[in-house]
């Protein structure tokens, strides 16, 4: 299937170019992403494995840990064809 043309414009329009400069200058990010609510969102991502972890059975922690395994190994065995 051909690469579609259309996803990037080739010639931005020249208010979107200066936009982006200013607020490069101005020290905002480029993603367009809040800072703060990105180290909310990891700190309650680092509270909730161990959380997790610690709520889980053997049992089921075997379990999940055997299906991971065979998934990376099925995956080594397709990258290798």
């Amino acid at each position: 299937m051909p690469n579609r043309s259309s996803s990037h414009p080739r010639n931005p329009d020249v208010n979107q170019i200066a936009a982006s400069i200013i607020a490069q200058l101005a020290g905002e990010p480029l993603d367009g992403r809040n800072p703060a609510a990105v180290a909310l969102g990891r700190r309650g991502g680092l509270k909730g494995g161990p959380a997790r972890a610690k709520k889980l059975t053997p049992a089921k922690r075997r379990k999940i840990a055997k299906k991971a395994a065979e998934a990376r190994w099925k995956a080594a065995e397709k990258s290798k064809s």
